[in-house]
Order: structure tokens, then C-alpha cells, then sequence
């Protein structure tokens, strides 16, 4: 069910998204981009969207879902293929499998229905919970980023934290709540917490991220 919450969400997910091509594509670089989380987040959008296939809910929603999984392949194109030589590999170091085996086997153990298509969506909300790490980790290796890529880090926060709204709203409102969405999506917002603050206080964010350091 649509609510302001969710739209607002939804908008600053899509600009967190859009901000991220045009520096690529604008920039023809995509130094400070780590590719590991946006190969997590291109799996993150094709498992959760696998019902594009079999079920129509609306033209918002599918409109929404295949510009999510078109960007985020986009990107991972822009990233390793046409702007390979301006990736930075040894600072995008991140072991992923160390996020995706464990989650995949959290997926089985805990779900809402043990069907495939269930599972896939279990494992997506799971997934994009810690998919930012490699990001994170990587800006504490560099121990900087571009303002532009702090920008979309916000926007991705911001996503994450009113949706949290909206799961408020639905069980106000609806008497309706996902325990699988809320707890992976406060587990997602923890992670921005500290980069929040940070981006309120200091503003522009090229500088030494001690505190991040320190936890990554």
C-alpha cells in the first residue's frame, strides 16, 4: 500500500541511484565507486524482482522494479567495462562471500515460506542490508570520497530510513508488518548511522574517517 513514506522512499532511493550514473557518466571515472557493492545491489534487485514474471501489481510498481534492476546493471557496466581503467580494485578489497554465503543460508533457515521465489526474496532483503559494506569499507581504506558519492551514500540512507517510517505507518494504520523487512531494514540503517552524522556536521566529506576506520 502506497504511503508518503514509501513514495518519499522510493524517490530518494531512484535519486541515490541516478546521482550515482550521472557522476560515472559525467565524470567518465568511477574512482571512489566501489563495483563489489554495486554487484551485491545488481543481486539484491534481480532476486527480489523475479515476480516481474509472474504477477502484475501495478504500472508503478513494475515501472519502479525494472528501472531499479536496469540501473543497477547499468552501473555495473559503467564500473568494470566501459570505465575498467579508472576502477580502483585494490581499495575495493571487500570479501563479499563473506556477506552472500551467510546471508544465503540465513535465507533458507528464516523465511516467511520455504518456496524458491520466497527464499530469493528473503535472501534480497538480507542482502541489501549489508550491501553498502564494501562501500563503506572502501572510503576507510582511501579515507575519503567525493562529495558527489557522499550525496548518493545520503540518499541510500535516507531510502532506508523512511521505509522504516512506512513500516511504522502500515502497523498503525494497516495492522500489517513484515518482522524479516523491519529488522534487516534497522540493521541497514545502523550502518549509515555513523555516516550520517558525519555528512550533517561536516558537510563535505573528504577528509580522514577515523571513526569508520575503526569499526571497518
Amino acid at each position: 500500500t502506497m504511503n508518503i513514506f514509501r513514495l518519499t522512499g522510493d524517490l530518494s532511493h531512484l535519486a541515490a541511484i541516478i546521482i550515482l550514473l550521472l557522476k560515472v557518466w559525467k565524470s567518465r571515472s568511477c574512482a571512489g565507486i566501489s563495483g563489489k557493492s554495486q554487484i551485491l545491489f545488481a543481486i539484491v534487485f534481480t532476486t527480489r524482482y523475479l515476480d516481474l514474471l509472474s504477477s502484475f501489481i501495478s504500472l508503478y510498481n513494475t515501472c519502479m522494479k525494472v528501472i531499479y534492476i536496469g540501473c543497477a546493471y547499468a552501473t555495473v557496466y559503467l564500473i568494470y567495462v566501459k570505465f575498467r581503467a579508472t576502477y580502483d580494485g585494490n581499495h575495493d578489497s571487500f570479501r563479499v562471500e563473506f556477506l552472500v554465503v551467510p546471508v544465503g543460508g540465513l535465507a533458507v533457515l528464516i523465511n516467511h515460506d520455504f518456496s524458491f521465489l520466497e527464499i530469493l526474496w528473503t535472501f534480497s532483503i538480507y542482502l541489501e542490508s549489508v550491501a553498502i559494506l564494501p562501500q563503506l569499507f572502501m572510503i576507510s581504506k582511501t579515507g575519503e570520497a567525493e562529495t558527489i558519492t557522499t550525496h548518493y551514500l545520503f540518499c541510500l540512507g535516507m531510502y532506508r530510513a523512511l521505509y522504516l517510517f512506512n513500516w511504522i505507518w502500515r502497523f498503525y494504520f494497516e495492522g500489517f508488518f513484515d518482522m524479516i523487512a523491519i529488522v534487516a531494514g534497522v540493521v541497514q540503517t545502523i550502518l549509515y548511522c555513523d555516516f550520517f552524522y558525519l555528512y550533517v556536521t561536516k558537510g563535505e566529506f573528504s577528509f580522514g574517517l577515523t571513526f569508520i576506520h575503526m569499526k571497518y
